[in-house]
């Protein structure tokens, strides 16, 4: 049965030591460093530069789980420009999930920045120096913490980014997401 959906989806989740993340997969400079590149840089809420020490954030938790999604259009030549779009249901999903996990444990969540999902194309409050509209929902990438989704994905998740060199999609994106908690491992699905 067709169920309208436009692509298909796999999640695949892995939960790793603190210490062993940020040591291993952690190079604050050189991610700064592409995140000041990156046309977002100082304009969203999700984004660097933050004011503070980002690794004492990390400190009070022991674990962390990683979730990526594997999203593969069905349309093998769908432009890139429709990334967004394709994207939404997963990172809708993901995104609430990960907020109930984040009360749950009491821990802290990370999503995807990219394009703000609850401001619904209207510029961040960050541009007009004002606080975030929805702190509440809005939570930082791994990346701009420093980590290295690349690295992340292909030896945690096993699956290697692919990235596209033309004006269409690459075989299927990933979204990577995490939790930093203490005890018990969260169970993903619900």
């Amino acid at each position: 049965m067709d169920d309208g959906k436009k692509y298909d989806a796999e999640e695949v989740v892995a939960v790793i030591d603190r210490d062993r993340y940020v040591r291993e997969f952690r190079d604050v400079a050189t991610f700064e460093e592409c995140c000041r590149a990156c046309p977002n840089y100082g304009m969203r809420w999700g984004c660097p530069p933050f004011d503070h020490d980002t690794l004492q954030d990390l400190l009070p938790y022991d674990k962390v789980m990683i979730i990526g999604v594997k999203i593969t259009p069905h349309d093998s030549r769908m432009p890139l420009d429709k990334v967004h779009d394709l994207m939404r249901p997963e990172l809708e999903r993901v995104n609430k999930r990960l907020l109930e996990l984040e009360r749950e444990k009491n821990g802290l969540a990370f999503g995807f920045v990219g394009k703000c999902p609850y401001c619904h194309g209207a510029p961040c409050a960050r541009q007009q120096g004002k606080p975030c509209r929805h702190p509440d929902k809005v939570r930082p990438s791994l990346e701009a913490y420093g980590f290295d989704i690349g690295k992340t994905t292909s030896e945690l998740l096993d699956i290697d980014i692919q990235w596209s060199h033309d004006k269409h999609l690459p075989k299927y994106i990933t979204v990577v997401c995490g939790l930093f908690f203490n005890g018990e491992d969260p169970k993903w699905k619900q």
